[in-house]
């Protein structure tokens, strides 16, 4: 472990208040320029007792932006403490979860995983203009047919191609016949350079891709390229089940990688994290944020310092070994569950490691599926119906739903 330590409570809280001391005080500096101040005081409480005690709470009233990206050298100095805290997030996610070399990447802590993978699109559409002279019109941006909508939206924004790649029904695998013949299509239409999202657990089925299901057909067909991993649902998962990947840093072809901190971290809503190794921010800097210190490459631009306090809190209250060890009681959960369904003979997905069971629709019940809040595919027309074993599904949770099943008398 090269960052990611288990601190006490009253380590971490000394740690965070420490932080915010160094942060500029609105009240008691002569602070007149800065177009920003503490939570408003009419409305939010500055000093109830409980937040002596309260370090996330304080983080949020005390308000700090973190605008701009603070890897990259100079940043806004009123929020120095809170940013090493937030540069200490994320060298714990680069180098301890995704194994990147030390002070290897670049990144920040973004609004979620969507922002994140715009962010990606967005830098390797203006590398490849930039560096290649391309047109937008030979930029594609290509992932799986089950990739998050966020891939759509970025291609969308971004006025680029967008393809979708088949993937078998059974296994959730890319389909090469079907990558050949879109990669064949895309180059015949003036295409040249291609942005791929590969996937480390997919939110509906928990599926996986690998940048070795792309990278041949790309290089026969003569396309430059970059690899982005979407681990907005799985990479605080997918590392600590003990299964091998190369789904991070470690593997030379992968260039960027999106963190979702809300999702299994537990993080208020609006915190994610993009990573990017060194030598390609520059790309998206704004240099017309001549009045921000450092100027800014983030999509977001001002964004709240208390989620990367949350982020590191939590993080920093499991350690590694804690965290690995409420993960794969989790998958175990999961995988409980997927036993049961195949001695039932009933349909299902699961990839091995994950915590994701999706159960065919028409398999079970639809009183069992909304009794226990299952999520479809499309609610238009479910084929799918999902269950994510989280912190909040415990032991209990699963055996009534193993015993709603049980009920049915599925042989």
């Amino acid at each position: 472990m090269k960052n990611w330590k288990k601190r006490s409570k009253a380590e971490i809280k000394e740690m965070v208040f420490s932080a915010l001391d160094e942060n500029v005080n609105f009240i008691e500096s002569n602070v007149i320029g800065i177009p920003g101040s503490r939570l408003d005081p009419k409305v939010f409480y500055q000093d109830a007792p409980f937040l002596a005690e309260a370090p996330f709470l304080s983080a949020l009233i005390r308000n700090p932006n973190h605008i701009g990206c603070h890897s990259l050298g100079d940043s806004e100095p009123f929020f120095a403490g809170t940013q090493k805290i937030e540069l200490e997030t994320l060298r714990m996610c680069a180098e301890d979860i995704l194994r990147a070399e030390p002070n290897s990447t670049d990144g920040y802590v973004a609004s979620g995983g969507t922002e994140a993978n715009i962010q990606a699109a967005w830098i390797y559409r203006n590398y490849f203009m930039q560096e290649k002279g391309a047109d937008t019109k030979e930029i594609a941006l290509i992932c799986s047919a089950d990739n998050h909508y966020s891939a759509a939206k970025a291609a969308n924004l971004l006025n680029i191609d967008f393809v979708r790649i088949a993937v078998d029904d059974n296994t959730r695998k890319v389909q090469s016949s079907d990558l050949k013949k879109k990669i064949t299509q895309l180059k015949a239409g003036g295409v040249k350079h291609i942005i791929v999202f590969a996937n480390m657990m997919t939110t509906m089925f928990g599926s996986v891709d690998h940048p070795d299901d792309y990278v041949p057909v790309l290089k026969e067909a003569g396309m430059s390229y970059f690899i982005h991993v979407d681990g907005a649902y799985g990479g605080f998962v997918y590392p600590f089940n003990g299964i091998e990947h190369g789904l991070d840093f470690s593997h030379p072809g992968i260039n960027s990688i999106t963190l979702d901190a809300h999702k299994m971290v537990q993080a208020p809503y609006g915190t994610g994290v993009f990573l990017i190794r060194k030598g390609y921010m520059h790309y998206v800097r704004s240099d017309e944020a001549s009045y921000v210190k450092g100027l800014d490459a983030t999509l977001i631009g001002s964004r709240s310092g208390a989620n990367a306090v949350a982020i590191w809190m939590i993080l920093s209250t499991y350690g590694k070994s804690g965290w690995t060890e409420k993960i794969q009681t989790l998958i175990a959960r999961a995988k409980r569950i997927a036993d049961v369904l195949t001695e039932k003979g009933i349909a299902f997905y699961r990839e091995k490691g994950s915590n994701i069971v999706a159960i065919r629709s028409g398999q079970i019940p639809i009183e069992v599926i909304e009794g226990f809040h299952l999520v479809p595919d499309d609610h238009h027309n479910p084929r799918w119906n999902k269950i994510v074993v989280m912190e909040h599904v415990t032991d209990e949770k699963v055996d009534a739903f193993l015993t709603a099943i049980n009920r049915q008398h599925y042989n």
